[in-house]
C-alpha cells in the first residue's frame, strides 16, 4: 500500500512541508520522502503517538529502543520538573550534583559486582568511543602498545568513527572504511544453540592465541545484536567469551546500550551468563528514553591505571559539555525507582510468553523463515525477496495505516514495544505486523 497526499490530513501535510524545508533526518533517504509521509508528532502518551489530527500509533518499537514505560510517564516527568527548579547545568569536572552521585551508586550497586566505577558521557555511540579509548589507554598505561579491536561479525556499536570501525553492518560502514580505527573480527554464533557458541569460541580462541598481544579489547551486544537483523545468540558464548578474554589479558565491552535495563528478560544481558566485563556501556532506556545520557560502567582495576600525580599522558582527558546532565540523571533516577518498586521483570517474563506463543502463527506464512526471542525483544524474519524490494518499507507504511509504528530492519520485522504495553495493544500490534507480512 502506498502513501500519498490525499492520505495526509492539512495540519500533519502542512507541519511535514515545513519539516522537508530545513531538516535532514538521521539513517534517512530524504528522496522517499517526496512519496513517502512524515508522520509529525503532536503528543504522546502511554505506548500511544498522537499526530496533529488525533490519529494515535502504538510506539512498538520504543522510539528506537529507549522508551521502557511509556510517553509521558507521570512518575519520571514529576522528577524532571522538580529538578528543573532547582539545578539544570553544571559541568562535572571539578563540580559534582547530587542525582549524578545518587544514580551512579544506583548503577554500581545494580550492575555486575566488578562494576563500581561510573564515567558518564551523553549518548551510547560516545560510550563506545569512551570505552574503547580507555581499553587503550590503560594498556598504555601498563607498557603495552594494543592497538587493534576485536568485535563480532554483523555487530553494530555506533556511528561515530570509533563505534563504526568496531561494527560490520556495510551499510553504515563502507563509506567511511579510510577513516576508521583497526579493528578485527570473529564470527557471531549462527543461531541460538550451544553448539553454535561453541563453534564460534573456538575461532575466537584461535585469533586470540595468535593476536592477543596486539588485542586491547573484544566488544559484544550480549545475546541480541540490534541493528544486525535482532539476531540472537546463547548465553553460553558471552560465558567463553569472558574466560578466553580473562586468559589472554584481553578486556571484554559489553556493550549493553540496547540490551540493558531489562530487553531481555533479565536487568542486564550479562546476568544471562553471570559473567562481569571490564566495561559496560549503558544508555537507551537508562532515562526511560527521556534525556540523553549514556555511562561507562568500570572495574577499580581499570581507574586505578589512570590514577596517579598529574601526567597529561596518562590520565583519561575525555569530556563531553552535557555529561552528567542532571535533568537527564533526574530521568534515569525516576527510572530506576520504578524497576525498585514495581515487579516489571516478573511482568515483562509474563508478556514475552504471551508474545512468543502470538507469533508462532508467522512461521506458516510462506514469506516467513524464522521466528526468535529474546525476553521482549521478538524477531520475524521474511525470506524471498531481494535488497531492492524494499519489503520492510512496505509493511512500514502499511502498519502505519492501521495504526502501529513498526521500523522493521531490512527484511527482519521486530517488537520492542515499551514494558507498560497492555495484552489487548500486544494483540493489535501482532496482527497488524502478521496482515502487513501476508499482504506483501
Amino acid at each position: 500500500m502506498k502513501w500519498s497526499e490525499s492520505y495526509m490530513p492539512s495540519r500533519n501535510s502542512e507541519i511535514m512541508q515545513r519539516d522537508l524545508e530545513v531538516i535532514w533526518h538521521p539513517c534517512t533517504q530524504m528522496k522517499d520522502h517526496e512519496t513517502l509521509p512524515l508522520i509529525p508528532i503532536q503528543s504522546g502518551k502511554g505506548v500511544y503517538l498522537y499526530d496533529f489530527d488525533g490519529n494515535k500509533y502504538i510506539d512498538a518499537v520504543s522510539s528506537w529502543w529507549v522508551n521502557l514505560f511509556g510517553h509521558s510517564n507521570e512518575l519520571i516527568n514529576i522528577k524532571i520538573k522538580a529538578q528543573l527548579d532547582t539545578l539544570e547545568h553544571v559541568l562535572l569536572a571539578g563540580f559534582t550534583h547530587e542525582p549524578a552521585v545518587e544514580l551512579a551508586h544506583k548503577l554500581v550497586n545494580m550492575t555486575p559486582k566488578d562494576l563500581v566505577k561510573v564515567f558518564y558521557v551523553d549518548n551510547g555511540s560516545s560510550a563506545v568511543e569512551a570505552a574503547l579509548k580507555m581499553s587503550y589507554h590503560y594498556h598504555l598505561n601498563k607498557g603495552k602498545r594494543k592497538p587493534i579491536f576485536l568485535s563480532l561479525t554483523n555487530s553494530y556499536h555506533g556511528e561515530t568513527i570509533g563505534a563504526l570501525s568496531v561494527g560490520d553492518v556495510s551499510l553504515y560502514k563502507e563509506t567511511y572504511e579510510q577513516l576508521l580505527i583497526q579493528n578485527m573480527q570473529v564470527p557471531v554464533p549462527l543461531d541460538q544453540t550451544i553448539d553454535a557458541s561453541k563453534i564460534a569460541l573456538d575461532g575466537l580462541e584461535n585469533l586470540l592465541k595468535e593476536k592477543s598481544s596486539e588485542i586491547a579489547a573484544l566488544i559484544i551486544e550480549p545475546l541480541i545484536q540490534g541493528a544486525g537483523g535482532m539476531h540472537m545468540y546463547h548465553p553460553n558464548y558471552l560465558e567463553g567469551a569472558r574466560t578466553l578474554t580473562l586468559q589472554y589479558d584481553v578486556h571484554l565491552i559489553a556493550d549493553e546500550i540496547m540490551t540493558g535495563f531489562g530487553r531481555t528478560g533479565k536487568m542486564f544481558a550479562c546476568e544471562h551468563a553471570g559473567i562481569s566485563p571490564d566495561f559496560m556501556t549503558l544508555s537507551k532506556g537508562l532515562t526511560g528514553g527521556y534525556l540523553p545520557l549514556s555511562v561507562v560502567m568500570t572495574t577499580e582495576d581499570v581507574y586505578q591505571a589512570f590514577y596517579c600525580d598529574y601526567n597529561e599522558h596518562k590520565a583519561f582527558l575525555h569530556s563531553h559539555s552535557y555529561t552528567g546532565n542532571p535533568l537527564a540523571c533526574a530521568a534515569a533516577l525516576a527510572t530506576m525507582d520504578i524497576f525498585e518498586n514495581n515487579d516489571i521483570l516478573g511482568e515483562n517474563e509474563k508478556k514475552a510468553i504471551y508474545i512468543k506463543k502470538a507469533v508462532e502463527k508467522f512461521i506458516h506464512l510462506n514469506n516467513v523463515k524464522s521466528t526468535r526471542q529474546q525476553g521482549m525483544v521478538t524477531a520475524i524474519e521474511l525470506e524471498g525477496y531481494d535488497a531492492q524490494e524494499r519489503v520492510g518499507l512496505k509493511i512500514y507504511e502499511f502498519a502505519l495505516t492501521k495504526g502501529v509504528l513498526l521500523r522493521p530492519l531490512g527484511h527482519v520485522i521486530y517488537f520492542m514495544p515499551p514494558y507498560i504495553i497492555t495484552y489487548e495493544e500486544i494483540d493489535k500490534m501482532i496482527d497488524v505486523a502478521y496482515e502487513g507480512i501476508k499482504q506483501v
